[in-house]
């Protein structure tokens, strides 16, 4: 994982995007991650662990509506929170991370190893897209969703 991230910082500074994240179920790792290699601080502006729903409406301003109507673990409110993460600080492109990482938690139509994801950046529509880890551990789960947000990242650099 390493690997990706270090190319990450690499290409977001060769192409000047500054970065930020939204991130819930993976509770800062993403960040984290990205932030352990250096220099970063010339492409990552910020990130935003909305691990509750009050912190998802407050710091990311999605709204309480999207949450109640479609659930915290959603294509709309990653969407949400993506957009929220680039509204809310000084970023040209961010990722945003909300799902089910278990070991309980899950439902028949939201089961562990859910995860939504959304890229977005600026001037550009939102991409989202999901992941269906299983019922793997929780650690594995999140894992696998930072090293898919480290490649979405990667594949939406302008």
């Amino acid at each position: 994982m390493n690997d990706l991230a270090e190319r990450l910082v690499k290409e977001a500074i060769a192409k000047g995007v500054m970065i930020a994240t939204g991130e819930s179920c993976t509770g800062g790792l993403v960040c984290g991650t990205i932030t352990s290699i250096a220099g970063s601080s010339a492409m990552f502006d910020r990130g935003f662990v909305t691990y509750s729903n009050e912190a998802k409406a407050e710091l990311l301003g999605v709204s309480p509506h999207l949450i109640k109507n479609y659930g915290a673990v959603s294509t709309e409110v990653a969407t949400a929170m993506a957009e929220g993460a680039l509204k809310h600080s000084k970023a040209t492109m961010s990722v945003a991370i909300t799902g089910i990482a278990g070991p309980g938690g899950g439902s028949i139509e939201k089961p562990v190893g859910l995860i939504h994801f959304a890229t977005a950046v600026k001037g550009q529509d939102t991409h989202v897209f999901e992941k269906r880890f299983g019922s793997i551990s929780r650690d594995a789960i999140r894992h696998g969703a930072v090293h898919a947000a480290l490649q979405a990242l990667l594949s939406r650099l302008p």
